[in-house]
């Protein structure tokens, strides 16, 4: 017979598994969210806490429904997406309605002026049933070693975004917005690095987003952004800023510094080991040095995003075949592309910087 004590250890096990199963509905609940505006509609009212009729009566919709609405709101608020205290709206203690306020969370879930640090298109961009689906094949990778994103739709998520101009913008806009944060971040966390950098080049910067970003701080570096011709071809004009279309592959352009935000991880060791080499080529060999805006895995850590380093190497499996790195792990590749010397600064971020050097 079960003591008292493996009686509860049993039935904790049996909640966490159906805490588990049902995690998908926590990203549902938020992506609603994001769609409706909710944060947006809160933020509208000045700042002050509001009833579920004033959210309401702001999404466009002629019959909001807003029992519906209640509930989803109940199940973000338990998840700490927004707050809600009871409050006598006429002093009666009769008459009690719940008011909802932003929290932190939430604050990223803004979308409208002055909102320029946003997670929303990372929020559409990874909830989007394209990304989600290939997340069913994960067992299927285990069993072929396949890639689960070409299982699921029949081909690489580059060749999928450059034949498909919808997914190609909620990608970019993804990558963009993560851009902004993390850029931001790096600015802030590593001030003095970019004070000898002449010229910079961006490899795989996307429409030239972090790159501006670090250009509107240090305005004496040349920037060069460089990705591939179809995503560059949606790239706007940007101050201080040159886009280059090409493939890191064949040759990567010339510059004092090479910088990589969110690349490597999406490859495997022998393809990195490859982009890393042709980085060497395009700086100078003595002053030259490669910035890595990467996670760096601790897998028994108990930091900020520790957990979220690890979810996220599953859907490196899931959507490229790359995955994320543990530091010993990137001591390796960086030294077989040229690079033995490096340094792992921690900035305020999912991300750390590793700066490397050829000599």
């Amino acid at each position: 017979m079960e003591s008292l004590d493996e009686t509860e250890e049993t039935l904790r096990g049996q909640a966490l598994v159906w805490k588990h199963m049902f995690a998908f509905a926590d990203s549902m609940a938020l992506k609603c969210a994001v769609e409706l505006r909710i944060p947006d509609i809160i933020h509208s009212y000045g700042g002050r806490p509001v009833t579920l009729a004033q959210i309401a009566s702001r999404i466009p919709s002629a019959s909001p429904g807003t029992p519906y609405l209640a509930r989803i709101m109940r199940l973000l608020v338990r998840k700490n997406i927004f707050s809600a205290n009871g409050c006598p709206p006429d002093g009666s203690p009769e008459s009690h309605e719940t008011l909802y306020s932003l929290t932190p969370s939430s604050r990223w879930l803004l979308q409208g002026p002055g909102s320029e640090l946003s997670l929303v298109p990372m929020v559409l961009m990874e909830d989007h049933p394209w990304l989600m689906s290939p997340l069913h094949c994960l067992g299927d990778c285990v069993r072929t070693g396949g890639i689960a994103f070409e299982m699921a739709h029949g081909r690489k998520v580059w060749d999928f975004a450059s034949e498909n101009p919808e997914f190609n913008r909620l990608f970019n806009d993804g990558m963009a917005c993560t851009s902004k944060i993390t850029v931001r971040a790096i600015v802030e966390g590593y001030k003095e690095g970019f004070d000898s950098i002449g010229s910079l080049v961006d490899v795989g910067g996307g429409i030239g987003g972090a790159l501006a970003e670090i250009i509107k701080s240090y305005p004496h570096i040349q920037g060069i952004n460089f990705d591939l011709p179809h995503v560059v071809a949606t790239a706007p004009a940007l101050e201080g800023v040159t886009h280059v279309g090409g493939d890191m592959f064949d040759t990567v352009p010339h510059a004092d510094a090479v910088f990589m935000k969110w690349i490597l991880h999406d490859w495997n060791d022998e393809d990195c080991v490859k982009i890393l080499k042709n980085c060497k080529k395009a700086i100078p060999e003595k002053n030259g040095m490669l910035l890595i805006a990467e996670v760096v895995l601790q897998p028994e850590g108990d930091g900020l995003f520790d957990e979220t380093g690890l979810v996220l190497d599953l859907l490196m499996i899931t959507h490229t075949g790359g995955k994320e790195r543990s530091e010993l792990e990137w001591k390796k590749i960086l030294e077989e592309g040229g690079f033995p010397r490096y340094n792992i600064i921690q900035i305020p971020s999912l991300l750390s910087v590793i700066e490397a050097f050829p000599l």
